[in-house]
């Protein structure tokens, strides 16, 4: 992994103003729980490339790990207004409004997530066991 984040962030030196380098360096730190540098990442390649959904999807995940579900919250409804039909950006954003005690928009984004997931036919392993949980637990079965 290391290797990978080397080659990235010697990528957004020799060209800092590439969203996907800024992308890929806001998902590597999300990957290694480095919240407020993927915040950065991810805010950067927000604004060299601000109609591409899943970097609205991407800051909503940090924000809510940075403690600011106000501001998780827009950056989701951002997400959802650019690209409607994102299953993903359902999924986490329901994922944030019940861990912030919001359970029945979280209902509400759960039932979206799974009315496209089921039409994307999504098939990943990780989350279908996230779904299989989840679902229990907001009582909406899955």
């Amino acid at each position: 992994m290391w290797r990978q984040f080397s080659c990235l962030k010697r990528a957004h030196y020799l060209s800092p103003f590439e969203w996907r380098t800024c992308y890929n360096l806001g998902l590597a730190h999300l990957t290694m729980h480095q919240y407020a540098s993927a915040f950065h990442f991810i805010s950067a390649a927000i604004n060299l490339k601000p109609k591409f959904a899943p970097l609205f999807m991407l800051l909503g995940v940090a924000l809510t790990h940075l403690e600011d579900p106000t501001n998780a919250k827009q950056a989701y409804e951002q997400a959802v207004a650019i690209e409607s039909d994102s299953p993903m950006t359902y999924l986490n954003y329901a994922i944030m409004l019940f861990n912030s005690g919001d359970k029945s928009h979280a209902a509400e984004q759960y039932a979206k997530f799974e009315m496209y997931h089921q039409k994307k036919a999504l098939n990943d392993p990780d989350v279908n066991a996230l779904v299989a949980k989840l679902g229990p637990i907001l009582h909406m079965g899955s």
